[in-house]
């Protein structure tokens, strides 16, 4: 699930996350660190012989029975005597006879997962049955040592808003995205360039051990599905019970990715705008095709001259393209987005597309620079560096670790000559792709350009696995990831993938489909999998 980036609103995100940061006790090295050298091993001891010290949450409206806790992992997996990091935790307690833990992930990158357990965690309590229902804020997001961009990203915007005729010259986008890099860096401190998913996956390993468990089991939403999967190519002897819901892709490139998802939320838009249009309530009419153009011409019109905010900024076109792509991900969240919507055209209100916009998570708390917050290094009193508390987690945290996460996942950085080449042929692809949400991608795209190259790990080596069985839904309306997605990454996973098809729409089905919800449960809680390739219906019970 992709967050949004742009001027204004990223300025009011903030992610919420625990309140606990508890010490760290434990016992134990697993042969993952075998083949090391023995002072490399013995430096990673003191990660892998942890225990997670669990205490409640103390937020207030968070469920009571939530606990909070940490785990502390090195900043550099190659100098582990170096700085270290602390990532917060958070679970549900088994309430049945416990086989041990199920770690989840809910997307972005750079969604924090404590929140989004304490906030939406009843979709979940059947695991307790058998597991501790556990979830995190992984390095960079959250309160785990957060990133960054301070205005940089923001600045970047205003290039592509110009019309294509006017990007003949593109001097003046890449100067911006240089400066967007630079700032980036600037603000995010040490954790940056350790910001990646290879290095989030053995994080996963270390917290594997902290509570207990011999292997990982594992539920993955979204780009949580590409996590779980480099774990799966990282650790195989360690993958249990793993499931990997809406699948992203482990081998297109941002752009095409970038193309695909506009396709996507463009179909799910035109999907939302048909359905809105007959209720009299529609804030577009009841004409479908004349309540899409209504669409584009309100977000032409807020990129032209943006509405005051509460926050004191502006709310801008790009800023309802985010907030729309948001309310699209399920029908369920269709009639909210249709009354955020008729609030602003009716009334001005922006309230109601600004909690879509930022997940709901705003709160007017202080931007400050990032630094070195949460990075601790040798001879610091605090030798494990310590959880950010939630007020000093930077406003832009949400897309400036999207931003950092894909980038360094993607081994292609564009050279200026070509940016310079293909900048307007790529601004015509993707308004064709979407005239609503194609530029927003593109600039998702295009802010990877002056930071380093990403790895080729995933590209290259994710593939054929010899592991476990490992569940893979699809959806088929999936509107962030395209159902030959999983068709592809099963057939790249090799023999040890398993499909599930929802023929239904929405992104994931775990949350919205009774059918999968169920074979999913009965994968983790008992063992047993449906046949690879069967299919739960709309509205059936599956087969």
């Amino acid at each position: 699930m992709l967050a949004k980036l742009s001027r204004g609103t990223a300025r009011r995100r903030c992610a919420l996350a625990a309140a606990a940061a508890l010490a760290l006790l434990g016992a134990g090295l697993p042969a993952a660190v075998a083949g090391t050298d023995g002072d490399r091993a013995q430096s990673m001891s003191r990660f892998y012989g942890q225990k997670v010290a669990w205490a409640k949450c103390g937020i207030e409206q968070w469920p009571d029975d939530l606990e909070c806790g940490k785990v502390t992992v090195p900043l550099d997996y190659a100098r582990p005597k170096g700085g270290t990091l602390d990532l917060a935790l958070a679970r549900y307690r088994a309430t049945g006879d416990k086989r041990g833990s199920v770690l989840l992930n809910f997307g972005g990158p750079g969604g924090p997962g404590v929140p989004e357990l304490a906030l939406g965690g009843k979709e979940f309590m059947d695991l307790t049955d058998r597991y501790d229902v556990v979830t995190f804020d992984p390095r960079g997001v959250g309160r785990s040592s957060p990133v960054s961009c301070g205005d940089g990203e923001n600045q970047a915007f205003t290039a592509l808003d110009d019309e294509p005729a006017d990007l003949r010259d593109p001097k003046k986008l890449l100067d911006l995205l240089k400066r967007a890099a630079a700032q980036c860096a600037e603000n995010s401190g040490p954790v940056l360039p350790h910001i990646g998913t290879v290095d989030a996956a053995r994080d996963m390993d270390v917290m594997r051990q902290a509570l207990g468990d011999a292997k990982l089991n594992y539920l993955g939403f979204s780009y949580g599905t590409r996590l779980g999967a480099v774990y799966a190519a990282q650790f195989p002897d360690r993958v249990g019970r793993v499931v990997l819901d809406g699948v992203d892709t482990l081998t297109e490139s941002l752009a095409e990715q970038g193309i695909a998802g506009a396709r996507g939320q463009q179909t799910a838009l035109e999907d939302f705008v048909d359905w809105c249009a007959e209720d009299i309530a529609c804030p577009f009419g009841q004409d479908p095709r004349t309540a899409r153009e209504l669409v584009e011409r309100l977000v032409k019109s807020l990129d032209d001259e943006p509405v005051p905010t509460d926050f004191g900024d502006e709310f801008t076109g790009q800023d309802l393209v985010g907030a729309i792509g948001q309310g699209l991900y399920s029908r369920k969240l269709w009639p909210s987005l249709e009354r955020a919507l008729a609030q602003l055209v009716e009334h001005g209100d922006t309230s109601g597309v600004m909690a879509f916009a930022t997940g709901g998570l705003a709160l007017p708390v202080k931007d400050e620079p990032a630094g070195l917050r949460g990075v601790a290094t040798p001879g610091d009193d605090d030798p494990d560096g310590g959880l950010v508390d939630p007020e000093d987690v930077p406003l832009d945290n949400l897309p400036a670790s999207l931003m950092a996460i894909n980038c360094a996942d993607d081994p292609d950085r564009p050279t200026a000559r070509q940016i310079t080449a293909e900048v307007q042929r790529l601004r015509a692809a993707y308004d064709r792709a979407s005239p609503v949400f194609g530029q927003y991608r593109l600039t998702q795209v295009l802010l990877c350009y002056g930071r380093p190259k990403g790895t080729d790990f995933i590209r290259d080596d994710v593939r054929d696995l010899d592991t476990p069985k490992i569940l893979l839904v699809g959806t088929r309306g999936d509107p962030a990831t395209p159902y030959r997605w999983t068709v592809e990454t099963a057939k790249r996973l090799g023999p040890s993938a398993v499909v599930l098809d929802n023929r239904s729409d929405g992104h994931t089905g775990y949350g919205s489909s009774k059918c999968v919800h169920r074979k999913v449960d009965d994968f983790l809680l008992f063992g047993t999998l449906p046949p690879n390739g069967s299919s739960c219906g709309a509205d059936e019970e599956g087969d």
